[in-house]
């Protein structure tokens, strides 16, 4: 009898119509996998197979416009979920109403929770040395408490799994496999590898009760392969000198393609793409897909790890900030060409038609004005402005400082930025641009200075589950300090690089600890919430518990 590996995980739930949804599952054999509904409502998928692995992405068909269904999961005819002894509420799917040629109507708007950088919790009973999770403790409180205000999505930003930073449960499950004392040592290697970090990541309880429930949508950042992946095309060439990189890389694009990218998809994607009918059709995938991590690998223009979903009126843009990269000092950018035209082609379409945009970005756009003066100055000197001798040294600091934000790419940073105030400008703007982020381990709001019509905001928002050093806050800090911005001038001074080609504000933060930002969208108006999770004493001493340290309307009068 087949059993159930991993998930499921609620991942596509249909906007226009309110009448499907993906769910993902990994199984221990191949079976076919269905769900069905309480109310009627239901589909099946034959599993595939990678590397050993079977896996199954089942397209829900007939559910209800605004309705709340519980599902079951069935394999051979045996019900596998919901667990006899779950303690938690029945999984369910919830559908958006519909009001006339498929677009949503009035209700409740849009409820969007992100954030990025979660560690694995450790098992129950023990303590981790990052305190409580943010994303753990959202789950206990939805579990609790049915009448809880429950996202309508779940945005992770990146680093959903840690290659390269492993719990000592997982360096344990490697060193019984092979010898750490050989390269990688105690970072993964191969997909199998890959495999066990998504285990211990989401068959965590509460986490795996979450994903069954509220629908997510990922991309991945540096951790999920590598620290610094793709900072620079020197580091690019050393990992490639090294044995096992290929392998390593190989083997995180396949995982990712897996585990992460294939729910962001939309089953009328998933039916276009080539690949997942290639992977389905054969008795092994696995070759398949290591053929196309390779081409990715080789050349990353020719894979779009980008995507974009419509919730109604809300258009999200979810950017690949990372393997789309041009690393060439000679014309570095965030993104390739194709890649950015494809952003601005996304955001102009229908210009009018969407009341907010948002783009998930899991680097910063806006950062602390000293480290973005920092990174500009330092990517001026990379080019080699001042001499190879300052190249040399301007690369090393890159890698130890982690220079590689939108303002480490000048030209990126001075396009993203013409967008956002093209889209922002004009009578049908929308009401708000908002860049979603994570990775730099705080929370912030920053406001840029530009005449739109839109209110725009940097939201940043990480970790939800990871801590900080006391050296690095104190950095950032002194990055948003009127300090910092002195010697940011003078840094922009040093390496000749003027005036950044806009100017911006932080307005609230920053926040350190684990945490998680929630907007409400309804309408034309824009509400954000930044909880924490902090262990209280009472009602029962070390319970995590949410605690809002910010709840502001975005779409309100400038403040000043």
């Amino acid at each position: 009898m087949a059993g159930l590996r991993l998930g499921p995980l609620l991942r596509y739930v249909d906007w226009d119509t309110g009448g499907s949804a993906t769910i993902w599952v990994e199984t221990d054999r191949p079976t076919t996998a269905e769900v069905r509904c309480a109310d009627g409502a239901g589909g099946s998928a034959r599993t595939f197979q990678i590397a050993g692995h079977h896996y199954a992405l089942v397209p829900v068909t007939g559910l209800t416009p605004g309705s709340t269904t519980a599902y079951e999961v069935v394999l051979d005819g045996v019900r596998v979920w919901p667990q006899p002894d779950s303690g938690f509420p029945p999984s369910t799917i919830s559908t958006p109403a519909v009001a006339g040629r498929g677009r949503p109507g009035p209700g409740p708007g849009l409820r969007v929770t992100f954030g990025s950088c979660r560690q694995a919790a450790p098992p129950a009973g023990r303590r981790g040395p990052h305190g409580a999770d943010a994303l753990d403790t959202l789950a206990a409180r939805l579990a609790a408490d049915p009448a809880a205000e429950r996202p309508d999505l779940l945005l992770l930003l990146g680093d959903q799994v840690y290659a390269d930073q492993l719990s000592r449960r997982t360096r344990a499950w490697l060193a019984a496999r092979r010898d750490l004392r050989e390269a990688p040592g105690a970072q993964v290697a191969d997909y199998e590898e890959y495999t066990q970090l998504y285990y211990e990541s989401w068959l965590d309880p509460e986490i795996r009760w979450l994903l069954s429930t509220v629908p997510s949508l990922q991309i991945f950042d540096d951790h999920d392969v590598c620290d610094d992946w793709n900072t620079s095309a020197a580091w690019l060439a050393e990992m490639r000198a090294t044995p096992w990189w290929r392998e390593r890389i190989l083997s995180a694009l396949m995982s990712y393609w897996v585990h992460q990218h294939l729910g962001n998809l939309s089953p009328d994607d998933l039916e276009a793409d080539p690949l997942y009918e290639a992977v389905r059709q054969a008795p092994d995938g696995t070759e398949a897909l290591r053929a196309f991590a390779a081409g990715a690998d080789a050349d990353p223009s020719t894979v779009r790890w980008s995507y974009r979903r419509d919730f109604g009126r809300t258009r999200l843009l979810m950017v690949d900030t990372r393997a789309a990269r041009v690393l060439a000092e000679d014309g570095r950018a965030m993104l390739d060409p194709t890649e950015e035209q494809w952003v601005r082609d996304n955001a102009m379409e229908g210009h009018g038609g969407y009341d907010h945009l948002l783009i998930g970005s899991s680097l910063p756009w806006l950062m602390p004005p000293l480290i973005h003066d920092a990174e500009v100055w330092n990517a001026t000197l990379c080019r080699g402005e001042r001499g190879p001798r300052w190249a040399r040294i301007a690369e090393d600091l890159r890698r130890r400082a982690d220079l590689e934000h939108w303002a480490a790419f000048p030209a990126s940073f001075e396009a993203l930025s013409d967008l956002i105030e093209q889209v922002g400008t004009g009578p049908r703007a929308p009401a708000t641009v908002c860049v979603l982020s994570g990775d730099v381990h705080h929370a912030y709001v920053a406001e840029p200075r530009i005449p739109t019509t839109s209110r725009v905001y940097q939201l940043t928002c990480s970790p939800v589950h990871n801590s900080i050093h006391t050296a690095v806050k104190l950095g950032f800090r002194l990055g948003w300090s009127r300090t910092g911005r002195w010697l940011g001038r003078g840094l922009s001074r040093h390496g000749r690089t003027g005036r950044p080609p806009l100017s911006w504000r932080r307005t609230d933060g920053p926040w350190f600890g684990n945490q998680l930002m929630t907007l409400a969208l309804t309408g034309r108006t824009a509400r954000l919430r930044l909880d924490q999770a902090h262990k209280e004493r009472w009602p029962r001493r070390g319970e995590p518990k949410l605690v809002t340290v910010l709840d502001r309307e975005l779409t309100a009068a400038d403040r000043g």
